[in-house]
């Protein structure tokens, strides 16, 4: 059995406040991409990982490990005795804004849901994915979602005009630290995203957490100002907290000529052409 770990983007992410308990409020809308990682799984008497895959070696696989945290937790709550041999393909860069490690995660649940036949629910799932992580309970449902709280409060979005919208996804190869973008954050209000559908989330949102970024990597600043140039592109953000960022074409031809373009310019950037998933 195998399951896709669908690599997320934020069309826009609004950061509201800092709670008292540390966490910031932020409201998002989060979209994802047809590819990602990929986790197989085996049967066996343990409960065990290995990784592999361009990215597989920086990963522990350890029982620090978001997939094992998230399989031991689900073996929990059922109450199940087997174990599971889990084979990640990691195609994802870690620490890159796009809910890699959250996806993994996400993808465990569901794939040892079925391969351990329990039927869960997504309501039971969704209980063991709030406290892996804030954007595990969006990367469990996989799809165009608007997120408040710390982004695990989920609602649906109309997301029709940008359903299997050609994507690409551009990093410029440095992991960021989620908690140090958040702390370079200039705790300034700049208003609610309020967005009816995803593609007014595009126009009309913004990404609060991109100065601070950009301070800490100014690579991401070059990535965007290159995929602002493409032709074809119709909406250029960075994703989360970054570094990944991405841009929206009108037709895959587009697309895949700004990601030839791009690669023969910076070779050492990460790219992925996909689609947002529909």
């Amino acid at each position: 059995m195998q399951e896709k770990a669908f690599a997320k983007i934020n069309l826009a992410l609004h950061v509201r406040e800092r709670a008292p308990d540390g966490y910031h409020r932020i409201e998002t809308v989060f979209a994802f991409a047809e590819d990602g990682d990929r986790l197989e799984v085996e049967p066996s008497g343990a409960l065990t990982l290995a990784s592999a895959g361009p990215f597989g070696a920086a990963l522990p696989t350890g029982t620090d490990n978001l997939v094992l945290r998230a399989a031991e937790a689900l073996r929990e709550r059922f109450g199940v005795r087997e174990g599971a041999a889990l084979h990640l393909d990691k195609v994802l860069p870690p620490a890159s804004g796009i809910g890699g490690g959250s996806a993994d995660a996400a993808a465990a649940l569901r794939l040892l849901d079925r391969f351990w036949r329990l039927d869960a629910g997504e309501e039971a799932l969704m209980a063991i994915a709030a406290p892996l992580g804030a954007d595990v309970p969006a990367c469990l449902v996989s799809r165009s979602r608007r997120g408040t709280g710390k982004g695990e409060r989920l609602e649906p979005i109309e997301d029709g005009p940008i359903r299997s919208m050609p994507l690409l996804l551009v990093n410029p190869g440095v992991p960021l630290s989620t908690a140090e973008v958040f702390a370079g954050w200039d705790r300034r209000d700049r208003g609610p995203l309020e967005s009816k559908d995803a593609a007014e989330a595009l126009v009309r949102g913004r990404n609060d957490l991109e100065p601070s970024a950009r301070r800490i990597v100014p690579a991401i600043g070059e990535v965007m100002e290159r995929l602002a140039a493409c032709a074809g592109a119709v909406a250029v953000r960075m994703s989360g907290s970054g570094a990944t960022c991405f841009a929206l074409f009108r037709n895959a031809e587009e697309r895949d000529s700004a990601r030839a373009a791009i690669a023969s310019e910076q070779p050492a950037w990460w790219q992925l052409a996909t689609r947002i998933r529909s």
